[in-house]
């Protein structure tokens, strides 16, 4: 039997919207959702970067803007867009994907085809920690504490147990919001997540299902994002051109998952050099007028490796 090989590249759009992480997304009609993906085509795409924004572009009617490759992959099994075509009989498709994390600071678009920002806590609801512990957490801890208990044997029952300490901790303190994807890896070797091969028949809630693996390409762009806030602006991809200090803090607190303390994060912001005033003022915030502020590229270029302090309520 003959085995093609497909270079499929799928896309991880990030956005802030209304205070919320928002990703882009392509509803199915199975009603199933997945991120926009398409083939790569070496006679038609000069670079893989080009692609997967022709792809965005293409599918959703919207252009990204920051642009960075995530992972690749590769399991056997996986489905993408441009394999949902039969097979041949003397023929087995692999399909190789390379994902790529894209940040915009519009979200105003408007496109004729089936595409939707999605809260990304919508997929992943353990994650989001500004109003407290996510009440998911609960049952998912339930759920978790019985598959240890169902392990073969004693050195299997300590490494789930091990692994359930250390990504899903009782104490918000030590948890650490880079984790996504180890620990949606965890539910999905547990079963508790819908597109596992064997899923459990607990009614715990463990968020959207996505076509194939992309939830866990979206999980990746995420554990990426959190992780690139702390040592490069990368939040600034996501803010419009003028924004308050309030505005900032809300954008971080959307894609990190915790509600951040606001003296110590506008003193720590204020050390960075990264935002300046516009003399400008917002009337509409229902106090006291609020000052916009504008990035300061130019700072960065000299401190290329510094991101934001995330300072914890």
């Amino acid at each position: 039997m003959s085995v093609s090989l497909t270079i499929e590249l799928s896309a991880v759009v990030v956005t802030i919207k209304d205070n919320e992480a928002m990703v882009l997304c392509l509803n199915l009609p199975d009603r199933r959702v997945a991120l926009p993906s398409g083939p790569f085509m070496p006679e038609a795409h000069r670079t893989f970067d080009l692609a997967v924004r022709a792809f965005v572009a293409e599918q959703t009617g919207f252009s990204p803007g920051y642009v960075e490759q995530l992972y690749s992959f590769g399991d056997e099994g996986r489905q993408g867009l441009s394999s949902l075509a039969p097979e041949g009989p003397d023929e087995q498709q692999r399909v190789i994907s390379l994902g790529y994390l894209a940040l915009t600071s519009d979200s105003a678009f408007q496109s004729a085809l089936s595409a939707s920002w999605r809260p990304y806590s919508a997929f992943f609801p353990w994650e989001d920690w500004r109003k407290g512990e996510p009440a998911t957490l609960s049952g998912l801890r339930q759920a978790l504490r019985q598959w240890c208990d169902d392990a073969p044997d004693l050195p299997s029952t300590a490494d789930r147990r091990g692994r359930i300490e250390t990504l899903f901790p009782a104490d918000a303190d030590h948890w650490n919001e880079e984790r996504v994807l180890d620990r949606y890896e965890l539910l999905y070797s547990a079963g508790l997540i819908g597109e596992s091969a064997r899923p459990s028949q607990t009614s715990v809630s463990s968020g959207c299902e996505m076509m194939s693996d992309h939830r866990r390409i979206l999980a990746t762009g995420l554990s990426r994002l959190r992780g690139k806030l702390k040592y490069r602006p990368v939040i600034f991809e996501l803010m419009p051109e003028r924004f308050t200090q309030l505005e900032l803090q809300k954008s971080l607190e959307a894609v990190s998952g915790f509600g951040l303390h606001k003296q110590n994060f506008r003193r720590a912001l204020e050390r960075t050099g990264f935002v300046t005033p516009t003399a400008a003022y917002r009337d509409d915030t229902g106090g006291r007028p609020a000052e916009l502020y504008a990035y300061n590229r130019d700072q960065f270029r000299f401190s290329p490796s510094l991101g934001l302090s995330l300072p914890r309520a």
